[in-house]
């Protein structure tokens, strides 16, 4: 007689054993027709299976994320499914869940186009309706790579084929397709109601480019058509902010084949890193850190010190001189230990904050470059801070309030704050790792922070914060970590003498806040849609005349303007007035001022702000005014102009 217990402490007592699928219905109807999987003593499960003892049990539904991952999952075997049925000469490799969806990869004699997704969707969609039954079988490691081979697999046998000889291998079926899958899945296969196929692209087998390339499908899946309806428009909606079209329009950046990855930065562009730079290195002096300036390239031997050199060195730019290898630092911390190391220290000095704006190189691959989002050359506004362990509580929390305030400043209210704790591949002892682990989550516990823990995903040589900011559309975007290493200063040397006259390791903080400038910029024009407020636009007014009569009035103007530190454009092309008006508008220029005969007898210029409002007639000294208030203002603007 299994007795079950549920999330809410509850018990239930059954005769014999008993299904996921029926404790549900026990519960109710309505839950046992939205239940998609379960989790039995921790083990997530489909709702076929049996519980025969005494057992914890949490059901999963639509309205779950790992119910949304099953959707998801399943989805992509429905995918395998329709192409297998539409092209029995395609081979099935893999097909994970992404974030909003998932992909498969097929090998074919052709790669398939956007009209044949549109022909596998429709078959999707008659699978769904056909409520096909979704089964679980096992077979051993040999048996599943026969099974495959028998039915020309021979990328699903490759797969098995690297797996230990005695592992057991869950396989999913539904109607004449079988697939090698740990699951869980859905009942069936009326389950999956909303979803649709994205696009098509190519990927090598394995990830490896001397490998066959595939046909990758991409899709998104979600629990109804409202759900799918609600992302179609947020995926329009950020296509229409995409930084790559409006830092084009804009003219502010551009990349070309000569330098990969990394970007040339116009005057407009130019223009709004200045802000964001200026901005920072008033923030990091206003929170005690002092700025410093360190070299590009390093020997390599730094590098090994570090631990770089063996965890990192196929993202790492190398050359040679002098019979000597250097790297190129994809790093700002190990040069900045050279700094701390260059004197002696005592613990009354602590803690030494520095900070760098760092311009970093990472041999990213080229298929994951992605405009300023993902280079393979940026710049870190850095801070590195050396410290006791007494001080690691008050030092994280002044680091978690100047995150929290920049945020704010640049118009991010949303964030969420997540602990990365240590990776498989990692340097320093457990103790080490449990030691900063602990620092780090008493530091956001003792003030209030709340957060979520992610498993695996510290850097390599300690546990970080990480922030995560909500744009405009609701998309996150992970900026700005605080990162705790007592494994980097030991490496490379770095000491303080204690009160006692011994020799003590520092912690070193590591600490960045927008993180990469390039990529902090880039997020920034797509949350504002190009429309930056006023203290942050390359522009913050143009100036343009009715005639040509008006330009030496408007240059008078143009140079006020500027004495006050306005970034200022004047117009005086022999063009109509509406045509200026109109492109300065599409330029996302914040005001625009206009001057006629009338204007220039009065010492005035009418004010137009970019949203079409009309300001009217101001003296000079009152457009300045005007226009220092609302740069002042920072983040305080409305994202829906």
């Amino acid at each position: 007689m299994p007795v079950i217990t549920l999330p809410d402490g509850s018990k239930r007592t059954f005769d014999g054993p008993v299904s996921v699928y029926n404790i549900a219905l026990d519960i109710g109807s309505a839950l046992a027709k939205a239940t998609l999987a379960g989790i039995v003593d921790g083990k997530e499960v489909d709702t076929s299976f049996i519980i025969e003892n005494d057992a914890t049990l949490t059901l999963i539904t639509a309205k779950d994320e790992k119910g949304l991952e099953i959707l998801r999952h399943s989805c992509a075997h429905l995918l395998a499914q329709a192409v297998k049925q539409l092209y029995p000469t395609a081979q099935v490799t893999i097909g994970p869940v992404i974030e909003n969806g998932f992909y498969y990869d097929f090998s074919y004699e052709r790669a398939f186009t956007p009209e044949d997704l549109e022909i596998i969707e429709k078959r999707m969609t008659e699978l769904t309706a056909l409520s096909q039954p979704v089964t679980r079988s096992v077979k051993s490691r040999d048996d599943a790579i026969t099974y495959f081979e028998a039915i020309g697999e021979k990328y699903k046998a490759e797969i098995i084929a690297d797996l230990s000889e005695d592992e057991v291998l869950s396989l999913y079926s539904q109607g004449d397709f079988t697939d090698l899958c740990r699951g869980p899945h859905v009942p069936n296969t009326s389950y999956l109601k909303a979803f649709k196929l994205m696009r098509v692209a190519g990927a090598y087998w394995r990830g490896d480019s001397n490998n066959e390339t595939l046909t990758r499908i991409y899709g998104t899946c979600w629990a109804d058509k409202k759900q799918l309806k609600e992302y179609l428009i947020r995926l329009e909606e950020a296509e229409k902010r995409d930084h790559r079209k409006i830092g084009k329009a804009l003219d502010l950046f551009h990349f070309q084949e000569e330098s990969p990855g990394i970007a040339f930065w116009h005057p407009k562009g130019t223009a709004i890193w200045r802000v964001v730079e200026d901005y920072m290195r008033a923030s990091n002096t206003k929170f005690g850190c002092s700025e410093i300036r360190t070299p590009l390239i390093a020997d390599i031997s730094m590098w090994e010190k570090s631990g770089h050199a063996a965890k990192y060195s196929e993202n790492m730019f190398m050359t040679h001189s002098e019979n000597r290898q250097y790297a190129i630092r994809p790093m700002n911390c190990p040069t900045c230990v050279q700094v701390y190391n260059h004197s002696l220290h005592s613990y009354r000095d602590l803690p030494i904050r520095m900070a760098e704006f760092g311009a970093v190189h990472r041999n990213e691959a080229s298929g994951a470059l992605h405009g300023l989002l993902r280079v393979r050359s940026f710049t870190q506004d850095d801070g590195h801070i050396f410290c006791s362990e007494a001080q690691i509580e008050s030092e994280v929390t002044q680091m978690v309030e100047q995150c929290f305030e920049v945020y704010r400043d640049f118009g991010f209210t949303e964030f969420d704050v997540k602990l990365a704790l240590r990776p498989d591949n990692r340097v320093g002892s457990d103790e080490i790792w449990d030691k900063s682990e602990k620092a780090l989550a008493e530091a956001l516990n003792n003030h209030g922070v709340k957060f979520d823990y992610l498993p695996g995903e510290g850097a390599f040589y300690g546990p970080k914060i990480e922030f995560h900011l909500k744009d405009a559309i609701g998309r996150s975007w992970q900026c700005g970590t605080i990162q705790l290493d007592l494994s980097m200063p030991m490496r490379l040397g770095a000491t303080y003498v204690d009160e006692n006259s011994e020799k003590q390791v520092p912690v070193m903080l590591h600490r960045a806040i927008v993180g990469s400038l390039e990529r902090f910029i880039g997020v920034l024009i797509e949350h504002y849609a190009g429309k930056l407020p006023v203290w942050l636009a390359p522009i913050q007014i143009v100036v343009v005349g009715i005639s040509n009569k008006q330009d030496e009035y408007l240059q008078e103007v143009e140079q006020k303007l500027i004495k006050f530190g306005i970034r200022t454009q004047i117009d005086l092309r022999n063009e109509k007035i509406g045509f200026k008006i109109r492109e300065h508008t599409l330029a996302r220029v914040p005001f625009i001022g206009i001057a006629g005969e009338k204007e220039q007898s009065l010492g005035q210029i009418t004010v137009r702000k970019q949203d079409g409002t009309d300001l009217g007639a101001l003296s000079i000294d009152a457009l300045c005014k005007l226009l220092l208030a609302e740069i002042g203002k920072k983040c305080r603007v409305n994202l829906n102009n």
